[in-house]
């Protein structure tokens, strides 16, 4: 078979493939579900009761549902931004009128990406909207939900496509190796974003306010003091604004370091869950966790633009798509960020289970820094029962979505903790 015939075919069934598996995966799970939904088991009778119960049974077959129908109509402007011809034709346009600058190709590929969001924007209003106003989750407002989209278009537009000029521009500065700097230039933008983000990116979204003095800042700054982690600042976010699903987070690293929680939070837990939240938080840093994972990051992200690099010069792989030999680099960064995304789906269960690993070892620090583990397992009861998480998720579903363990396996986790605390 020719190899303009082949490329695109295979790009087709890479497309596809990942697409059904994901639809495979959804089915199955959906039916686990199904099949533990007429009562509550055995293991979590002590967390939540009948009714909450079947509503997080209702909550993530609605979820599931609405992520497959979003997938499957997501995979139909894409099929034909790739093989309909209109790339290539958009492109040829801007080379003739615009320019064949690295700022021209960067506006081409900023407006290519802006375009093919569009479609994504009625289910993203759905989903706020519909689904999570049904379960009791959302708390915006349409004019809060428009000014999101337009404040982090302009973010793209002032941050996002003067990078996409400095990546393109790089290719005439730095010939060959282009791809090295532009990966180098990129892992520093990154490092730099996480000092900045927080301080004027993320108050555009959000208020952010220094927690009150009382108990719990006292709790937990002696929590800092206890084992040796010292954060700038313990900030609160409003997020409930938007949702009244909780979470807390680390921003930034070293000097610059905050804490971040969740307004929903803090009315969710008790000062000790909020403890042991934060504990397992500061078991992250201390076990090493956030230089590996951008460790892991940059080293991928080197290989991705290696392999972009590598695309650039191979002229079938353009003209398989309708684009000129001599198109240069910006097809081959567009194509790539189209396409790259059905192959490392299938690496999926290597990293979650790297990420899965990390929280265990997080839990387990928070549990020797608290003492104890009770307070900890009350809090991931706690979130479980709040965010109506799915309780019986499929393991094959659990293992390529899944980030964290279930409630069931960090439970067992920390009892194995507790053992061995018992058995000092």
């Amino acid at each position: 078979m020719p190899s303009m015939e082949f490329i695109p075919i295979s790009a087709a069934a890479i497309l596809l493939l990942r697409w059904a598996a994901e639809a495979g995966l959804a089915w199955l799970n959906r039916r686990h579900v199904r099949a533990h939904a007429d009562a509550v088991p055995e293991a979590f009778r002590d967390i939540v009761d009948a009714p909450t119960y079947a509503k997080s049974v209702a909550y993530t077959l609605a979820r599931s549902r609405f992520g497959q129908w979003e997938d499957g109509c997501g995979i139909v402007p894409l099929f034909i931004a790739l093989f309909g011809g209109g790339l290539a034709w958009s492109f040829g346009w801007s080379r003739a009128h615009v320019g064949a600058s690295a700022w021209a190709d960067a506006a081409w590929l900023f407006a290519v990406g802006a375009a093919l969001s569009v479609p994504s924007l009625p289910f993203d209003w759905w989903g706020q909207f519909r689904l999570e106003e049904r379960f009791g989750f959302n708390t915006t407002t349409p004019k809060l939900w428009l000014l999101d989209r337009i404040k982090g278009l302009l973010l793209a537009v002032v941050i996002g496509y003067p990078l996409l000029a400095l990546m393109l521009k790089l290719v005439g500065w730095m010939g060959p190796l282009w791809w090295l700097w532009a990966w180098a230039v990129m892992t520093g933008f990154q490092l730099v974003m996480m000092v900045v983000a927080p301080v004027l990116i993320l108050p555009l979204f959000n208020k952010l306010t220094p927690l009150e003095a009382g108990s719990l800042r006292d709790r937990l700054l002696k929590l800092g003091e206890r084992t040796g982690f010292s954060a700038k600042t313990i900030l609160v976010m409003d997020g409930s604004k938007r949702s009244r699903h909780s979470n807390a987070f680390f921003t930034g690293f070293g000097p610059f370091r905050k804490i971040v929680l969740f307004d929903t939070l803090i009315a969710q837990l008790s000062e000790p869950e909020l403890e042991a939240v934060l504990a397992h938080e500061v078991g992250h840093h201390k076990r090493g966790h956030i230089p590996k994972m951008l460790a892991w990051a940059a080293a991928s992200s080197l290989a991705a633009f290696a392999l972009i690099g590598w695309l650039a010069e191979q002229t079938a792989f353009y003209r398989a798509f309708g684009f000129a030999a001599d198109a240069g680099v910006a097809p081959a960064l567009l194509l790539f960020a189209l396409l790259s995304g059905a192959v490392t789906f299938w690496f999926g269960p290597v990293g979650n289970f790297w990420s899965r690993r990390h929280e265990y070892e997080a839990d387990a620090y928070a549990a020797d820094a608290m003492g104890e583990t009770a307070s900890l397992t009350d809090a991931l009861r706690k979130l479980t029962e709040k965010n109506l998480s799915n309780l019986t998720p499929h393991p094959l579903f659990s293992a390529w979505h899944y980030s964290h363990p279930t409630l069931l396996e960090r439970e067992a986790g920390l009892a194995r903790v507790r053992g061995k605390q018992d058995g000092r």
